[in-house]
């Protein structure tokens, strides 16, 4: 296999982790970085099909640490010393300005999705800091040449004798600048901007509000939503007593940063309630905008890992994964010496396909977000999405399935279920539209719906559940008992 001398600029774990991989393969890899490490990043949460790709790169690249780092479990017995936040599942709670949040038996206005049946394989919330310190680490122990405190130009490209860049930075990165790559973010349709920090001292939502009916996991230990009338909160907590947490507002506030979280906790009184005693053990920061998109992500000789290229909203906890499904694919072109052009074609595609779709349901999601009934069942098109995705790749293992399309993108049953709902949503008037809508996703997803999804006797709170999963094993086109002979590659049943 012919040796290319790659640079990979951004030493974040996506650009980390695809340095070391390059590697192993037995490439040239040097690793540019602006500033140092470690260093604050906002909290992130991992997801079923993150870990998958995670456990995959593990296999066929023999790194032992992605391997543990897949599971809650598995990390805590393997790297204690590396911070992360134990994730079961997405909890969501509709707020209403001036009430405190209603405990009203099956009207609550409360979702609970769970991920995992237990604590030992769940997912993780990453303390970026720490994990990113982690993987830079990681590959500087596997040989890559890595230089921080480095302003990247062409000059030094040059020097180096680069054949191939790849851009792991962020928006606004070295090859947006340097190719001057058009920006599209007129073709996105979310829009939010992001007030945030981390935060000592958050009180738990159970203790705040008592009487809540069992779930099917503890709903603080969870990727946690509160959705407000100007967009939505996520607060998620670390084992180490810290919480990442941060207001997604459709619209500015007037103020500083402090009096504009000050506003929120005092409209919505139970999200105050939570961060009464909190402490910041950060200065509060505003982003007018977050979101951001470009016209390519790759071409002949770079290419882009996606949050350097796209990035939309954190609502559904995509970013890790759609990180680690393009560094399966550019990993994949390496295996053979580099990437064709056909190759590059193929991932600028893809990952503009993939764009457009986070863009589509997140949209949908803020839409939605003015009626439960109406934002839990779109949500429902998320969760039967992934759902079906990491059954299917579990039961039946694929070589290629790094270029399927990430959120559905390519599955003719329910790729377009994205963008039909965000159109739809713009036309719900009444309730009688409501409950049209709410039917019509039920219909929607049922070709890719393994969870029992949009159910409406499970009241928002759908455990994992292998009986339903057994029930519904046509929709993997497998015989019932094949479906059980296959269980033990699921998550805990081993």
């Amino acid at each position: 296999m012919p040796r290319v001398r790659v640079a990979v600029v951004g030493s974040g774990f996506a650009g980390s982790l695809l340095a070391r991989v390059l590697k192993v393969q037995g490439h040239d890899v040097v690793l540019l970085e602006r500033g140092t490490h470690p260093r604050f990043a906002i909290g992130e949460s991992s997801t079923p099909l993150a870990n998958l790709t995670l456990e995959r790169l593990a296999r066929r690249y023999g790194l032992d640490d992605c391997y543990h780092l897949a599971a809650h479990g598995r990390w805590v017995a393997r790297f204690p010393e590396i911070a992360r936040g134990l994730k079961r599942g997405f909890t969501f709670y509709r707020h209403h300005a001036g009430r405190p949040f209603a405990v009203d038996r099956t009207r609550t206005e409360r979702l609970l999705v769970a991920a995992s049946p237990n604590d030992q394989v769940a997912d993780n919330h990453w303390l970026r800091a720490d994990v990113d310190h982690h993987f830079v680490r990681a590959a500087v122990a596997a040989g890559v040449e890595y230089r921080d405190r480095t302003e990247v130009t062409a000059e030094l490209l040059e020097t180096i004798g680069a054949d191939f860049v790849v851009d792991a930075s962020g928006p606004g990165g070295f090859l947006a600048r340097q190719l001057d790559i058009p920006s599209a973010l007129h073709r996105m349709h979310t829009r939010a901007g992001l007030l945030f920090s981390h935060f000592d001292g958050v009180r738990l939502f159970s203790d705040v509000v008592p009487g809540l009916p069992a779930g099917p996991y503890p709903d603080d230990w969870a990727a946690v939503h509160h959705i407000i009338d100007e967009g939505w909160m996520y607060s998620l907590r670390f084992d180490h007593g810290v919480t990442s947490a941060g207001f997604l507002l459709r619209d500015g506030l007037p103020g500083t940063p402090d009096e504009m979280w000050r506003h929120l906790l005092t409209r919505y009184p139970t999200i105050g309630a939570l961060f009464c005693d909190a402490q910041p053990v950060m200065p509060l920061a505003y982003k007018p905008r977050i979101q951001h998109r470009l016209t390519r992500a790759a071409a002949n000789g770079w290419a882009m890992l996606p949050h350097a290229f796209a990035f939309v909203d954190p609502l559904f906890s995509t970013g890790i994964a759609w990180s680690l499904r393009a560094i399966e694919r550019l990993a994949s072109c390496f295996e053979n010496g580099g990437p064709t052009e056909d190759d590059l074609a193929r991932y600028d595609a893809l990952l503009g396909a993939e764009a457009d779709q986070i863009d589509w349901l997140v949209a949908g999601a803020y839409r939605a977000m003015a009626r439960f009934d109406l934002f839990a069942a779109h949500s429902m098109i998320y969760f039967a999405t992934v759902s079906y995705a990491e059954v299917r790749q579990r039961v039946h293992p694929d070589q290629d399935v790094a270029w399927s399309g990430f959120l559905g993108v390519g599955d003719a049953e329910i790729g377009g279920v994205p963008r039909a709902s965000f159109r739809r949503l713009a036309h719900v008037r009444s309730a009688a539209d409501a409950r049209a809508f709410v039917k019509w996703v039920r219909n929607a997803i049922a070709a890719r719906n393994v969870c029992g999804l949009a159910n409406p006797a499970a009241h928002h709170c759908y455990p994992v559940d292998l009986d339903v999963l057994l029930g519904r094993h046509t929709v993997l086109g497998m015989s019932r008992q094949s479906l059980v002979s296959a269980l033990p590659a699921l998550r805990g049943f081993a």
